[in-house]
């Protein structure tokens, strides 16, 4: 392929990629996209669980995590979860909320990703696909991109890449080894919504298992980060969106290798004195009759009270020979399990499992305001290859809207002043 020229060249046709690209059409730049795997916007098809959970009516840098959480709020600011809507809609893309959550009607992650694609063709931008790059460079102010299919070369590049999390989508990585080049410094990449790995046994015995819970993340001992919902218990460790909320930190801690345990709350609408009295009373009414498997399964599901009550002192005795120490010392310590029973958590699921990675380039080297490199004037950054990580709940496809819309806006203005 002989060498093209453009005036903006977008490194990444997936989410972030496809909004910089866009934006930047319509200030009238010659756009091309590069994407090195066979189609474009392949990450999209499976998000939300295919529903496509595009962005969330709550915002705010609560809902995002970086070395420099305030980085997000002028991306945030000026392209919000309504600019994100209205921008869909007049794709042609009727959209549905729920307490927040927003979704395409038709709930097809398909829908947005085709709604992208046709904006593509329509603006006559250039989406190129299999191309694999070798360097990027800048040389006399101009981009070159060297490609297995030939040499490429703009005015502007827009780092689109992605992280490293669902390699096959296409963010394997290869983002950070183009920033390199070009000078700038990586946060190191770990796995971020991600299930966790505990070597505890008896996780296995509860494997398929799915229960409401509180999860506490502790580092060292020390409480990091909590939240509730539905936990699901496998035989490799914990799962769910709870787990995956906190996971992110997780990971950093263990690359630091640090302690890492989850305290699981399996009652957290109850308080522990609560707990004890209703307990209390459960082996009073079947003191001669009941097992302690039998009063847990009815609080939690069986499995999880079985493997309680195994912990548990006496338990298999009959609780009208126990004495009041000892009926006091089984009910506080099946508090104890129901409240806080500690899993050790030892590693994440890697990247293949994970849905967004946390760290990437560092954000203390990007202009905020524009997206627009510190370090290289014209090199642009969107979405994920940044150190930006959102919550589970359409905030990591927010940041890519809004950070590739402030990215193909600023390198489209500059272009249009050189021009």
């Amino acid at each position: 392929m002989s060498n093209k020229v453009f005036d903006v060249i977008v490194v990444g046709g997936g989410a972030s990629g496809l909004m910089a690209g866009i934006t930047a059409a319509k200030s009238g730049c010659n756009v091309c996209i590069l994407e090195h795997i066979d189609v474009a916007g392949k990450k999209i098809l499976a998000t939300g669980n295919g529903r496509c959970n595009f962005t969330n009516r709550k915002q705010g840098a609560s809902y995002y995590r970086s070395d420099t959480p305030a980085f997000v709020l002028p991306s945030l600011e000026n392209f919000t979860a309504q600019d994100t809507i209205s921008f869909f809609q007049s794709l042609g893309v009727m959209t549905t909320e729920k307490n927040g959550y927003c979704y395409p009607r038709t709930m097809q992650a398909a829908t947005i990703r085709n709604a992208l694609l046709k904006e593509v063709q329509r603006l006559h931008i250039k989406l190129l696909c299999d191309i694999g790059i070798r360097k990027i460079e800048k040389k006399n102010g101009i981009f070159i991109f060297d490609t297995k299919t030939g040499v490429f070369s703009s005015k502007a590049c827009i780092l689109a890449t992605g992280g490293k999390a669902e390699p096959k989508s296409g963010s394997d990585g290869s983002g950070y080894l183009y920033a390199k080049q070009l000078g700038h410094r990586i946060t190191e990449p770990v796995p971020a919504l991600v299930p966790l790995v505990s070597n505890a046994a008896w996780l296995k015995a509860v494997k398929g298992v799915r229960q409401e819970a509180k999860v506490s993340l502790f580092v060292d001992d020390a409480f990091v980060f909590a939240d509730h919902g539905e936990v699901q218990f496998t035989d490799y460790g914990l799962s769910g969106i709870p787990v995956f909320q906190l996971s992110r930190f997780a990971a950093k801690a263990l690359v630091e290798k640090q302690n890492v345990t989850v305290s699981i709350d399996f009652v957290p609408d109850t308080t522990a004195d609560a707990l004890k009295q209703w307990i209390s009373n459960q082996i009073e009414q079947y003191k001669t009759t009941g097992s302690m498997t039998d009063i847990l399964s009815g609080i939690v599901n069986q499995k999880i009270a079985q493997q309680i009550a195994l912990q548990l002192p006496f338990a298999n005795q009959s609780f009208a020979k126990l004495s009041k120490k000892q009926l006091s010392m089984l009910v506080e310590k099946a508090t104890y399990g129901l409240k806080q029973t500690v899993v050790t958590i030892t590693e994440t699921k890697s990247f293949v499992q994970a849905q967004v990675t946390a760290g990437g380039i560092s954000t203390e080297e990007i202009d905020a305001g524009t997206m627009e490199s510190k370090l290289v004037s014209g090199l642009y950054f969107a979405g994920e290859i940044m150190d930006v990580d959102g919550m589970c709940g359409g905030y990591n496809l927010q940041w890519a809207w809004a950070s590739g819309y402030i990215a193909g806006q600023n390198a489209g203005k500059k272009i249009v002043r050189i021009l």
